[in-house]
């Protein structure tokens, strides 16, 4: 079945000139929209949310960017095996991605929770040679590499996750079951020993390494074990104070903003942050952004106004 380009600009609702801080503000606001643990229907929330994260992925990384602007409609003259990995899905199986070819060699992942069209586009990575130094050694198999796509909940908890590989048209779908560590951290590997690439007579067959990414969260962003949220509030809560529920991973808190916070002001919540591979949990920061008003009402104008009085007597 022929594979259909993804206008991940018509996603995100954004004109193909738009910012970095523009795609980011149409991301968030969509992802919160539409993030599973908020909707009824869970379902459907949880594949709007996959195609979310898949146009932002793409868009936010000025390298992908870069390249899907270059294609565009026409990804498919260059092929697959673009340079990027396939992705494991979240949870449970969706249909199977296309396969990309690499040096005759194919594979292709299950459900991997991003599109056909991303999968071939970006293709599936293959380390080292398929064949090894055949005048010293028996012909071993390449190592293949995959990305697996983790939310921030999974890496709070740990989970146990299935992923389904099949390495080429003509061998059987090989399904295995990986377990995701509490406290894994972005680019960190799992590594299935001898699911790789076949090797020659005699030689070993080469390793499969899942990379793991982070999936994007509409308020949340990681550094190490650390958790950062943009605490957004209007100009008179920062020079008044008060207090505020605010959305960590384990549930809702209470936050006090003391009177006449500065622009930038962190808070540290100790423990509520990520696992460390001491057991511990890192901290969760939220940084506080005063939102200037952009639009005023003759009222909001008039009372600024009385502001500006008092500030200047």
């Amino acid at each position: 079945m022929p594979v259909s380009f993804r206008d991940y600009y018509q996603i995100l609702g954004v004109s193909k000139s738009a910012t970095a801080d523009e795609i980011k503000s149409a991301f968030r606001k969509l992802a919160r929209k539409h993030h599973p643990d908020l909707a009824k229907d869970k379902k459907a929330a949880e594949e709007k949310f996959k195609e979310i994260n898949e146009a932002y992925e793409v868009l936010s990384d000025p390298e992908n960017r870069k390249k899907y602007d270059s294609y565009g409609a026409n990804w498919s003259q260059i092929g697959s095996g673009y340079g990027r990995a396939a992705h494991a899905q979240p949870s449970g199986f969706g249909g199977m991605g296309g396969f990309a070819s690499m040096g005759g060699e194919e594979f292709q992942f299950a459900g991997s929770g991003y599109s056909d069209f991303f999968e071939q586009f970006f293709g599936t990575r293959r380390s080292g040679s398929p064949f090894g130094d055949m005048k010293e050694k028996p012909q071993e198999g390449s190592d293949i590499e995959a990305d697996i796509l983790v939310p921030l909940e999974e890496i709070l908890h740990g989970a146990t996750r299935q992923i389904s590989l099949r390495k080429s048209p003509s061998q059987p779908l090989q399904t295995y079951t990986i377990k995701i560590p509490q406290g894994v951290h972005e680019g960190q590997r799992i590594r299935l020993a001898g699911q790789g690439s076949p090797g020659g007579p005699q030689g070993k067959p080469g390793d499969l390494y899942l990379r793991i990414k982070l999936e994007k969260h509409p308020d949340f962003y990681v550094q190490g074990s650390d958790i950062y949220y943009d605490l957004e509030v209007p100009p008179w809560q920062a020079v008044l104070g008060g207090e505020l529920m605010i959305p960590t991973l384990s549930g809702r808190i209470k936050l006090k903003i003391p009177p006449k916070s500065e622009q930038g002001k962190k808070f540290r919540i100790p423990q509520q942050g990520l696992p460390k591979s001491s057991g511990e949990r890192g901290d969760f920061f939220a940084l506080l952004h005063i939102m200037i008003p952009t639009t005023l009402s003759k009222e909001e104008k008039i009372a600024w106004e009385k502001l500006r009085a008092l500030a200047q007597c």
